[in-house]
Order: C-alpha cells, then structure tokens, then sequence
C-alpha cells in the first residue's frame, strides 16, 4: 500500500458513503484509477466491508457492558462451545478471546440495567464453561474511532 492507498482507507474509514468522484478529488486521482483502487483494496481484503454508524440507544441497546470472563475448563470443545453461545446471543456485539486473563473480553448492549441482570442470570452466567465474570459499565466515551474493529 502506498500513501495513496492510505488516503483512500482513511477517507473510506472516515465516510464509507463518500461518491467515487469525491474520494478520487480528495486523493488527486481521476474516478477511474481511484475507483480500481478502492477494488483492489477490497479484493486484497483490506477494506472488509461498509456499514452504518447507528446510536445503540436508538435501538433499544444504550447500555454497554464489558464483560470479562474466566473459563474453568480449557478443553477444546468447551471452548467451542463456549464461542458458538457467544455468537448465538445478539445482544454480544462482540467477544475476542484473549491472551492471559480473562479468557474473554466481551462488549454487550443492551437497553439498560435491568435487561443486562435478565440477560446475565438466564444466558450469560450459563454459558458453557464460564467460571467467573465481571461486568464493567463506562462512564463515559472519551474517543471511537470510525471504521475500526477494535
């Protein structure tokens, strides 16, 4: 990737929706070599996909909760089991599995306190192989950065 490329990803990260004859001013390209270059980033899997930025509390989801959790068996299985739960329950918008401790890392949303203690007694808690949780809620968002996974 050269410092073109660069440009085009950050604008991309910055406004997915941004029109081809935009972005290719922007980066001092014409439509068509910008245009082959957003496809050949897409093709060479650096640009993954274009969504919406929505407000969580818009959609019933306002309340985040970081979600540790530390597993009492590491068996391969459990494991496996363990992330098909994870993936099947919408209200995780993400998990990652980590190095060290805690095991998991999840970001839940849900619409506040009361659905996050419903959702914690019946499917959390109850997850295959889950040990021990703790639950962090944020004061605050200092920063998000568009476009970023993590």
């Amino acid at each position: 990737m050269d410092k073109t490329d660069h440009a085009i990803v950050r604008l991309l990260m910055a406004n997915g929706r941004l029109p081809n004859n935009e972005l290719a001013d922007r980066v001092g390209l014409s439509p068509s070599p910008c245009l082959r270059r957003v496809r050949a980033l897409e093709a060479a899997g650096v640009i993954t996909g274009y969504h919406a930025a929505v407000d969580p509390a818009a959609l019933g989801r306002g309340f985040g909760v970081l979600l540790h959790v530390e597993m009492a068996d590491q068996r391969s299985e459990v494991i496996e089991a363990f992330e098909e739960a994870s993936r099947n329950l919408d209200e995780i918008v993400s998990c990652r599995r980590m190095f060290g401790t805690p095991d998991y890392l999840m970001q839940v949303a849900v619409s506040d306190i009361a659905a996050y203690e419903q959702l914690y007694m019946t499917e959390l808690t109850r997850m295959p192989g889950a040990a021990r949780t703790n639950s962090q809620f944020a004061m605050k968002t200092v920063k998000t950065t568009p476009g970023h996974q993590w």
